[in-house]
């Protein structure tokens, strides 16, 4: 059942689209992009920031400005005498950096470098919205100052988003394509996002035309193109796709897309840990050092060829 605050949406909806299917799509996309409040919402948040700020405390605030807003980013550096390779970090949606903490501690050790990035409207940064080509444009403007990174991770949206930009898919910001790449919760394309946001808005098939199509100005591309799956089996390169079949944010079928997108996509179930407490889980992290430790025997072996 929709709850009292869907009920008075939808009716709004629905007179503005009486009178303007565009306006109501239009209205629609900016109801859609809202970002949640920063404030824990539980005891259990509020622990879990007060936990992280130990290692939060390592990083140096950097902002990264792009086209329409900035963003801070969270850059760890390596440890001393450390040599792993350097990642780009992206939390999901209305997470914030600080909630990755235990894995960026587990990256650290493992001897990278970290670049944590707070999307707009999270964590440090401002806002109160955010879309896919806004997350593109962030990681493209990560990427111009680190001057690239060997590995991106990244959970939930932040997983496809960094797929989306390796990809290409906004028109104006080009690929930005690492070695390596980790997907934990991730989804696999943004199409059932939309349908299932006009399903659940009750948009007729004009306004939902016009909801979708706000993609394409922001972007130059049909929601469509937004497919992770697609992408990273089109590129190539090697991904480590994490997720649990317990996951209820994010089913287990994108994880099951990622894997049937080519050869180079490896599944890595973590069943029971569902879609949150999966970022900071010991077996997680173990396998994502793992992944790292092949990055390093392989950047070995080509020094020593």
């Amino acid at each position: 059942m929709a709850s009292f605050g869907i009920k008075v949406i939808r009716t709004a909806l629905k007179a503005v689209s009486a009178v303007s299917p565009e306006a109501a799509g239009r209205l629609a996309f900016r109801i859609f992009c809202l970002t949640p409040g920063r404030k824990p919402k539980s005891g259990k948040e509020a622990a879990l920031l007060k936990a992280a700020a130990p290692i939060m405390r390592h990083s140096r605030k950097v902002t990264l400005s792009f086209a329409g807003g900035w963003v801070v980013a969270h850059h760890f550096a390596r440890r001393v005498d450390a040599d792993g390779p350097r990642i780009l970090l992206a939390h999901g949606w209305g997470s914030r950096s600080d909630y990755l903490a235990t894995l960026i501690d587990g990256l650290l050790a493992a001897g990278a470098e970290v670049v944590a990035l707070d999307w707009p409207g999270h964590g440090a940064s401002p806002g109160r919205s955010l879309t896919m080509p806004q997350a593109v444009r962030a990681i493209d403007a990560a990427w111009r100052h680190f001057d690239g990174f060997d590995v991106a991770i990244g959970h939930s949206f932040g997983g496809a988003s960094l797929a989306c930009a390796a990809g290409a898919v906004v028109c104006d910001v080009p690929a930005r394509v690492p070695g390596k790449m980790v997907l934990i919760g991730a989804p696999s394309e943004m199409t059932w996002l939309f349908n299932g946001f006009g399903k659940m808005m009750a948009l007729a098939p004009a306004a939902q035309a016009a909801f979708e199509g706000m993609v394409e100005r922001l972007s130059g591309r049909r929601v469509d193109a937004f497919d992770a799956a697609r992408i990273l089996g089109m590129l190539r390169k090697p991904v480590l796709v994490v997720h649990a079949e317990d996951d209820k944010e994010v089913s287990a079928t994108h994880a099951r897309r990622y894997g049937a997108a080519g050869p180079n996509v490896e599944l890595y179930w973590a069943n029971g840990f569902g879609h949150r407490r999966i970022v900071s889980a010991d077996p997680v992290i173990d396998r994502i050092k793992a992944f790292l430790n092949e990055i390093k025997k392989g950047a070995h072996l080509r020094r020593i060829a």
